[in-house]
């Protein structure tokens, strides 16, 4: 395998994880807002089908999630509190944060 193959698979893996990852984030934003209707008008909404729905409901459970369907409002909900955070964001700053600060002028 030649090293221009092996990137543009770890480029296609990537965009990959991106994705699945995106989808994960408006799967949350729905159950959020309680907004996403039967199973049927959800997989519409996320724009897969019904089984892929299903599937990135069965991971979002396998990393905590306590997602539960909630008949009487007609959407998926946490029956919990929870927050789902994919990437990278600025922590409090720290005594040595505020150093490295000053370093970097």
């Amino acid at each position: 395998m030649t090293v221009s193959t092996l990137i543009f698979n770890l480029q296609f893996i990537m965009n990959s994880i991106i994705k699945q990852v995106k989808l994960i984030e408006r799967i949350d934003q729905l159950i959020r807002l309680e907004a996403t209707g039967s199973p049927e008008e959800f997989a519409t909404k996320i724009g897969v089908s019904k089984t892929k729905m299903y599937r990135m409901i069965s991971i979002m459970k396998e990393l905590g999630a306590p997602i539960e369907y909630a008949i009487t409002l007609q959407s998926f909900v946490y029956a919990e509190v929870v927050g789902f955070k994919f990437g990278f964001y600025v922590k409090e700053s720290s005594p040595a944060n505020q150093f490295r600060k000053v370093l970097t002028y």
